[in-house]
């Protein structure tokens, strides 16, 4: 492309520097036009990992669960805090916006996600789960807390990634643990009657639990290792006590062996399970303990530094 170059006193051919908007005389090197702006269309992806190639990069982020409330306008605050345009933000609430609830619901859990450090799939899954059943309109006048809590635990459980009622109470503020179990109650209810069946939330094993137990503790590779043979050995064995009072108790008995012993109050703290129930469960794994603990870990000799459980 030719230019008039002011220096050279005629058309030359000039260079466009892209990177930083100046245009320049490719005989003299006099900067012709500086700092312009490329007015071409621009055709770098924005998309996420979606598959979408869409360059554009006009509005928020689509959810599939909210049709079209990605295009919805909001009034925007002034500087004091006040509306910009009074008017036209009285009129704006007077219409309503539908899926404001549903929105608020979906930031609530993905805050609640945050806390507990889960995947996008589970939080995708636990929103899924309250958009069905606000479509069934039963949500109006229940604690939204509660419900959002249970949707994450039903889902984490869907996933093969549960997570034990006091582990969500813990990071809500607006719910008890009573009301998060009753909303669960309700939500399998409410889906049941929607697809005919009952709602498919997974087994819940002791071995599911056993990583982020042993993480929390600060547990070596070698005694995570021999707590998860422990755990699958303990299988065999007909122990009525719940997964997690299971799990605990192996981890219990697993560090009473190890160098680095800790108290059960630390593993009351980290397992959310009372050290009461502990003591119980570890009292009928101790028969077993010869059969379930792993002999390349501890030879027969090594279990006598086991407590007796009527200790």
């Amino acid at each position: 492309m030719d230019s008039y170059c002011s220096d050279c006193k005629r058309n030359t051919e000039v260079v466009f520097d892209h990177s930083a908007g100046d245009t320049v005389c490719s005989e003299c090197g006099l900067v012709l036009e500086a700092r312009s702006i490329d007015e071409t269309s621009e055709w770098r992806t924005f998309a996420d990992d979606s598959g979408d190639h869409d360059p554009n990069r006009v509005g928020g982020p689509m959810n599939p669960l909210l049709g079209d409330a990605a295009l919805t306008t909001v009034i925007s605050r002034g500087a004091n805090g006040s509306n910009g345009d009074a008017t036209l933000s009285r009129l704006q609430n007077r219409g309503g916006d539908p899926d404001r609830a549903i929105v608020l619901a979906f930031k609530t859990i993905a805050t609640m996600a945050d806390r507990l450090s889960l995947v996008t799939t589970i939080k995708d899954r636990a929103s899924e789960i309250y958009k069905r059943l606000e479509d069934q309109k039963c949500t109006r006048g229940r604690n939204l807390e509660a419900l959002v809590a249970a949707c994450i635990y039903i889902a984490c459980r869907q996933e093969s990634k549960p997570r034990t009622v006091k582990e969500i109470c813990s990071i809500v503020s607006g719910a008890t643990k009573k009301e998060i179990g009753r909303a669960k109650e309700f939500i399998v209810k409410q889906l049941k009657v929607e697809m005919g069946e009952s709602m498919e939330m997974g087994t819940i094993q002791a071995g599911d639990y056993l990583r982020r137990f042993c993480s929390n503790l600060g547990m070596s590779h070698e005694e995570v290792k021999s707590v998860q043979e422990t755990v699958q050995k303990a299988g065999d064995f007909d122990i009525r006590r719940s997964p997690i009072s299971i799990a605990a108790a192996i981890i219990f008995m697993i560090t009473q062996l190890s160098d680095s012993k800790k108290p059960l109050r630390d593993i009351s703290l980290a397992t959310t399970v009372a050290e009461g129930t502990i003591k119980n469960a570890y009292k009928d794994l101790y028969p077993h303990a010869a059969k379930i603990i792993p002999e390349w870990y501890a030879k027969e000799r090594d279990l006598k530094n086991l407590s007796s459980p009527k200790a």
